[in-house]
């Protein structure tokens, strides 16, 4: 599952952490504030947000109620510090992904790069992916916040292609704020179908469409 992690949301719009995790999955596992973020993921995955409850997290955990409240002062805290370190973890593969296999000057590459890493730990990580893709939406107004940043900060790193885009090709038109969140929310809702359709380990089946997708939005007429 997605793990502890140091890098929080930075509380301002559109801005996330950035950097993957330095401890390995055993590693933080091993810490109770690991297992207990693991465990409220699973819980929240088979109960739903509005069922789970922290006698769920802490049997799924192993530690006393004790624990967990030296952890978190109640479910909501537990399920945003969730949230927030399964988003960083999330773009620190996307940013390993990049910095691995593309170009700096390649928007495609880019584009296709980070969808494919997107897809894939979220079809790796089923019960994250199905807190932070559907199950956020019932986790109230701060948990709402969290997502509308993630989805800013997405559409940021579109708006950025398409600079990178017309920079080698001016006749690429810029890109709006409102089309680049509206490409990022078309990318969830599919997402989200695929999720409640339990078919969350068939999502890289959509990194080529999507990728074709992004791009006919993000660097319009791109050669």
């Amino acid at each position: 599952m997605f793990l502890d992690s140091t890098l929080l949301f930075l509380n301002m719009p559109g801005r996330l952490p950035i950097g993957r995790h330095s401890l390995s999955r055993e590693d933080v596992l091993a810490s109770q504030r690991g297992r207990l973020l693991d465990a409220m993921a699973e819980a929240v995955a088979e109960h739903g947000y509005g069922a789970t409850t922290v006698a769920h997290v802490v049997a799924l955990a192993g530690v006393s109620r004790k624990t967990f409240y030296e952890h978190f002062s109640d479910k909501e805290d537990c399920f945003l510090a969730l949230y927030d370190t399964g988003i960083a973890y999330v773009l620190g593969r996307i940013a390993d992904a990049l910095g691995d296999e593309t170009a700096d000057d390649d928007p495609r590459a880019r584009v296709a790069a980070g969808l494919l890493a997107f897809l894939t730990v979220l079809a790796e990580e089923r019960a994250f992916c199905r807190a932070i893709i559907l199950e956020v939406h019932a986790a109230g107004a701060r948990a709402i916040a969290r997502r509308r940043a993630t989805l800013e900060a997405f559409a940021q790193r579109y708006e950025d292609v398409n600079a990178l885009a017309r920079a080698q090709d001016p006749s690429i038109p810029p890109l709006s704020h409102d089309i680049a969140l509206a490409v990022v929310g078309a990318i969830l809702e599919l997402v989200a179908i695929r999720v409640a359709d339990d078919e969350s380990a068939r999502l890289p089946e959509l990194s080529e469409p999507l990728t074709e997708f992004v791009l006919r939005h993000v660097t319009p007429g791109l050669r």
